[in-house]
């Protein structure tokens, strides 16, 4: 990163901006579209609305998902269930409700023409010939449970946030002679020469004594010190553990198919055609009365050769993502349309075609092309899903009646797990390496890694006298219990036993000063009488160019007053040892016009980045917001 980035590292703060407004791609919407129904305490108020717990643990199990995925097994949900992660998190709320309330202030919207450009954007949902995939389409937003209404509605929410995003974000002007400083210092070259000491070439000459083996020893204890560790074994009462141990009979399976015949009932589809006349539901009495006619002359056209509805549909309809099909919409069922459209929809015949729909996109017509009639899946079809019901059920209210057994069992008979487990038919599990921040050779999922495990396992009388934990609740409808099976507490490793990588660790660290000194010195010296006999060949550097020299000697050469030449520095390289610099040019170098214009860009980006910071900022005084502490501290469940 060029120089000035690189000396007002406090602008780079402001990228953390970029996660606290959706990315608008596909389904970047689900954040509006998500239930506001609250449970618990409110977190914060932001402009007399309640932000509510409920809310703020959503958010929570969205952002672990994202990191599940991003790293799988190796992350530790515990990371987080700290109340500074649930700050950010809720901070990201809040961000997005002051800037959606401005939005809604300033009563910015997004044309039909707008929105139908953004999905035919969508990646993935054009097919090679060009031609939009409604089906791929309609499938996504099945699995999603979404109408394309819903989605719709959440898109254009999406556009419009971007919209005053981008005018506070997007309007920053950086001064030509602001661009041409970082340029000219991003592009200046330096000629320099190396002479390296090596702390390699010195370790002969350190003398290591038992006395420093032995200071160094107790000085750094603490990196020789053994956790206390514990194997335990324990048993895990849960849903899944009961569902093993029922079943589901013939006539239960019968009578569930029965009692929720609905269920399994498919509803009528329909597959339509439609051209559309779009207008803005605010349109004026003109505009609408234009395009009212224009559906009308193609209805007059329709009656007459109705076999030309998908041509006229290509030529005519402004709903782009049909249009290229002729006016197809694919089937669909009640609920996936406006209500006027569906409503005409599902009274024509298959092949009629409707009058003019007025609905909030515009003037449609319709023309029903396929009927698929309401349908019930055989019982053979669902049997194995209704067994799997049935045995969760069972399971469900088994655990209920099971809970207070365990809880009872392992309090009662706190000198084994035994009983409990062959009076509720479980398996008693084995933890070892246990530390009291678990073992992290184990996924974090494991039960003996949680931490109320842990903290109850570890606890004093549970260890000195090695009686069951009580029953600990790790997770819905899963209970847990275990007991100490061996303790070891922690230990120091013997002085003998690490003695030699203590001789190691001295040689090199003495090696190092005996280097730098060495260093140093020849740097005095250099700076009172010029001399090259030592360094190595010429290279020519620049912040883009680096020729095999460490970062942290580059970083000190490219920042070296070099108004009197030669110029000397010098720089300590960790365990290679030290390093002396001489540079004996200094050149404009080779203008990239590309390089120039990108820097510009990223400058006004960051500046854009600081000027959206400070406007949310200001947002969020408009909007009082206020903070609970007190529910940030509470440890958040659904993180476990």
């Amino acid at each position: 990163m060029f120089e000035y980035i690189r000396t007002h590292q406090r602008l780079m703060q402001f990228l953390l901006l970029l996660i606290i407004f959706p990315s608008f791609a596909f389904f970047g919407i689900e954040s509006y579209t998500r239930s506001q129904a609250a449970a618990g305490a409110a977190v914060a108020t932001v402009a007399g609305q309640q932000v509510m717990q409920a809310e703020l643990d959503a958010a929570l199990r969205d952002q672990l998902d994202k990191f599940r995925q991003s790293y799988g097994a190796q992350f530790d949900p515990k990371l987080m269930n700290t109340p500074e992660v649930k700050q950010n998190v809720l901070d990201e709320i809040i961000a997005r409700k002051v800037v959606a309330a401005e939005v809604k202030n300033n009563k910015l919207s997004i044309t039909r023409e707008m929105l139908q450009q953004a999905i035919l954007a969508t990646p993935g949902l054009v097919k090679a010939d060009g031609s939009f995939d409604m089906e791929k389409y309609n499938s996504i937003l099945a699995s999603r449970g979404m109408t394309q209404v819903m989605y719709e509605q959440g898109l254009r929410q999406d556009m419009v946030t971007e919209q005053l995003i981008n005018a506070v974000q997007n309007t920053n002007i950086v001064p030509k002679t602001v661009a041409d400083r970082i340029a000219l210092i991003g592009e200046q070259e330096r000629e320099v020469q190396s002479l390296m000491f090596k702390a390699a070439d010195y370790a002969s000459q350190v003398k290591v004594t038992d006395e420093m083996v032995k200071a160094y020893y107790e000085k750094n204890s603490a990196q020789f010190e053994i956790p206390e560790m514990i194997k335990a074994e324990y048993v895990v009462l849960s849903n899944d553990a009961l569902a093993d141990q029922v079943s589901a009979t013939d006539a239960e399976v019968q009578e569930f198919y029965k009692n929720n015949s609905k269920a399994y009932t498919v509803d009528e589809q329909r597959r339509a055609s439609h051209i559309l006349i779009a207008v803005a539901k605010d349109a004026s009495a003109a505009d609408k009365a234009k395009a009212k006619a224009k559906a009308d002359a193609l209805l007059v056209e329709l009656r007459k050769t109705p076999g030309v509805f998908a041509k006229l549909a290509k030529e005519n309809s402004q709903d782009p993502v049909s249009a290229e099909r002729g006016g197809d919409l694919d089937f669909f069922g009640k609920g996936a349309m406006v209500k006027p459209f569906e409503d005409t929809a599902f009274k024509l015949g298959k092949g009629e075609i409707s009058d003019v729909v007025q609905s909030d996109f515009g003037y449609h017509i319709i023309q029903v092309t396929d009927i698929k009639s309401a349908s019930v899946k055989t019982l053979d079809e669902v049997k194995a899903q209704i067994a799997s019901s049935i045995k969760k059920q069972k399971a469900s209210k088994a655990y209920s009646e099971a809970a207070e057994t365990f809880g009872n069992t392992v309090y009662e008979q706190s000198d084994t797990l035994k009983t409990v487990a062959d009076k509720l038919k479980l398996k008693i599990e084995i933890a070892d390496h246990l530390s009291r921040q678990g073992n992290p050779a184990l996924p974090a999922t494991v039960f003996a890694n949680n931490p109320k495990f842990l903290k109850a396992i570890f606890a004093d009388d549970v260890v000195k006298k090695k009686h069951n934990t009580e029953a600990i609740e790790v997770a819905p409808n899963t209970l847990i219990s275990g007991r100490v099976v061996e303790y070891k507490a922690a230990s120091k490793r013997p002085l003998d036993e690490v003695k030699a990588s203590i001789v190691a660790r001295l040689t090199q660290s003495e090696s190092e000063s005996l280097a730098e000194k060495e260093g140093k010195a020849k740097l005095a010296a250099l700076k009172s009488t010029d001399a090259t006999s030592g360094f190595g060949d010429v290279k020519i550097v620049s912040r883009s160019k680096q020729q095999d020299v460490p970062p942290q000697a580059l970083a000190q050469i490219m920042k070296a007053d070099t108004q009197k030449l030669p110029a000397f520095v010098g720089v300590s390289l960790g365990n290679t040892g030290y390093a002396v610099y001489r540079i004996s040019k200094v050149n404009a170098g080779t203008p990239d016009v590309a390089k120039r214009a990108a820097e510009a860009q990223q400058v006004a980006s960051l500046l854009g980045q600081q000027e959206l910071t400070s406007y949310v900022e200001l947002l969020k005084k408009k909007a009082k917001v206020t903070i609970n502490k007190a529910a940030l501290e509470t440890p958040a469940q659904p993180v476990q």
